[in-house]
């Protein structure tokens, strides 16, 4: 896979920035585009990469501080016909499926982390068709809430938050599940509780129901499938392979769970809602764990990663690029 980085340059940093793109292990193309930047005042460079050596790429600008002085753009063109970028990814190192960049996985799981409104309805949402597949001893109606459910994107966000010691992005996910669960629950009993007087429900639902036990007896199994979904979700994100997310929110009984103990409180049901509870938090503390593992993991495969390249350091300079008069 070939992704495109649009470098935006400042004057003085723009040949030790364009040694760094025609040094790179993995680079297919380059282009100077002279003084075409009017802020900062500078060139833009594009670089047509390997995926599996953007990371290395980056992680040098880093060093130049360019993204504090300039910016880096990065996509992934649909479709590239390149002899030489079909070189350029045969000599990079490693795989592109396997490959990480980094500040993307952190700026996406940090957009999933922030508390919003959206974030909020669709976790009430959620809660609520739980609660009414609880109640009705529907599957259909809790693996609909499984889907529905956004709790994935702050859980991923407080693992890569966890693994990279961002504690900012902790704090922002800790926030939107902390308030947006309670939220969720207080909302889903009241609507439970106006419910049983208006006979939508009977007072002994959770009695009846045998399909949706599963919720409020935590076990082994819990962990386990919570781990596997956690570690699922995280691949799926770094590998882009979006269609793997709607597995992992059928497989976990986050949400269920949540507004399982919401209506078992209002039935007076304390210990099926204490059960239900605790398979809530072994669902977060398992997701959390597995997709922590997954960085782990991917750091650590990334740093035995070999490369044909020098070592990772700021570039000589060169002599001045010849500039427009």
């Amino acid at each position: 896979m070939i992704v495109q980085l649009r470098l935006c340059v400042p004057a003085e940093l723009s040949e030790s920035v364009l040694e760094c793109c025609l040094e790179q292990n993995g680079a297919a193309e380059t282009a100077v585009h002279k003084g075409a930047s009017v802020e900062p005042p500078g060139d833009v460079i594009t670089v047509q990469i390997a995926r599996e050596s953007a990371e290395e790429l980056i992680q040098r600008l880093h060093i130049l501080k360019l993204p504090e002085l300039g910016s880096i753009s990065v996509s992934s063109p649909d479709l590239v016909l390149s002899a030489r970028a079909d070189e350029a990814e045969a000599d990079a190192p490693g795989e592109s499926a396997d490959s990480v960049i980094w500040d993307e996985v952190s700026r996406q799981t940090g957009e999933d982390s922030k508390l919003t409104w959206s974030f909020l309805a669709f976790l009430i949402i959620a809660a609520q068709l739980a609660a009414i597949g609880i109640v009705t001893d529907s599957t259909i109606a809790i693996v609909g809430a499984m889907v529905v459910g956004p709790e994935f994107g702050p859980l991923a966000a407080l693992s890569v938050g966890l693994v990279e010691r961002k504690w900012r992005l902790v704090r922002s996910s800790c926030l939107a599940l902390g308030v947006g669960f309670p939220v969720a629950m207080a909302v889903t009993a009241a609507a439970a509780w106006l419910s049983v007087p208006l006979g939508l429900f009977p007072a002994d639902a959770l009695d009846q129901g045998s399909a949706v036990e599963f919720i409020y007896h935590p076990g082994p199994y819990s962990l386990i499938v919570a781990a596997l979904a956690g570690a699922a979700g995280m691949l799926s994100m770094i590998s882009h392979r979006s269609s793997a997310l709607v597995g992992v929110f059928i497989s976990v009984t986050t949400v269920p769970a949540a507004g399982y103990v919401a209506v078992a409180l209002v039935l007076g049901e304390y210990s099926k809602a204490a059960g239900s509870a605790m398979q809530l938090a072994v669902n977060l503390v398992g997701i959390v764990a597995a997709a922590a593992a997954v960085l782990v993991f991917y750091r650590l495969i990334g740093k035995r990663t070999p490369s044909s390249r020098r070592p990772a350091s700021p570039p000589r300079r060169l002599g001045a690029i010849r500039r427009p008069g």
